[in-house]
């Protein structure tokens, strides 16, 4: 029989993580959902969209003051921008409002579909790594991309599972696993994500972890959600690391059929 592989923790830029879970800001009815559907997935990292999250305005409520930065790791990341100056520009200022070095680049096209513009978004990354940055790339399931943006020095590859926000789970899981085993930094599904079997599906597949937001706060109780998310990127890994039993044709009896009674 075939022993089953040994897990190793993962590692993003120097950082070790216990939870193979990230978690984002947006959508949720309050920064106090927020922080709870945080606290019941176990995650250790969150992402911080720094256009749409209030972080130093003291006179409205701020996510500093339910997700402690001290506690958890803040991501910046670039949503919304649609230019590689653009994505820069805002990191920078991340850079210099919070001391954030590790970051999530993504630069959008169209905004209907919100795929990334790899171009534009190979170029950013080239940017931010001459500057210092630790940058997790959101990417499309391209393996030809993302071999590339491994090549320039991104410290994690993020391939979409379907569509931003759309919850349709993985829908190319033959590129994930190509680019899985091209990979020599993490790999992490982010978007698409609906429900717990598409997190476990996607670690199935071997990847080092799952990112999402809609999924959890968009659904009837995110709080629940969030803990079921947990368990199943634990289930899932857990599943790969087992070695999942070869599927077959035809009917093979758990029970021998031979001398019986």
């Amino acid at each position: 029989m075939t022993q089953a592989m040994t897990d190793k923790p993962l590692v993003v830029a120097g950082r070790t993580l216990t939870s193979r879970l990230i978690i984002g800001t947006g959508k949720y009815a309050s920064y106090e959902q927020n922080a709870r559907a945080l606290e019941a997935s176990g995650a250790e990292m969150i992402t911080v969209a720094l256009r749409r999250v209030n972080l130093s305005d003291p006179s409205e409520p701020r996510l500093v003051d339910f997700i402690d930065p001290e506690k958890y790791i803040f991501l910046p990341n670039t949503a919304g921008c649609f230019t590689g100056e653009d994505a820069v520009r805002t990191l920078r200022l991340a850079r210099e409002a919070g001391g954030w070095s590790l970051v999530k680049l993504e630069v959008l096209s169209d905004p209907k579909h919100l795929y990334p513009d790899m171009a534009e978004t190979l170029r950013a990354a080239e940017m931010l790594i001459r500057e210092g940055f630790d940058v997790m790339v959101y990417c499309s399931d391209d393996p030809v991309y993302a071999r590339r943006l491994e090549e320039v020095g991104c410290c994690a590859i993020m391939p979409l599972g379907a569509p931003i926000g759309s919850g349709l789970g993985i829908q190319n899981p033959v590129n994930i696993r190509l680019i899985i085993e091209q990979s020599s930094v993490p790999v992490i599904v982010d978007a698409g994500v609906g429900t717990a079997s598409d997190a476990t599906v996607a670690m199935e597949l071997g990847c080092d972890g799952v990112l999402m937001n809609t999924a959890i706060a968009e659904a009837k109780d995110p709080i629940l959600m969030a803990s079921a998310m947990k368990h199943a990127v634990i289930a899932g890994r857990q599943s790969y690391l087992a070695g999942r039993m070869p599927k077959k044709r035809y009917a093979d009896a758990s029970s021998p059929l031979f001398g019986l009674i």
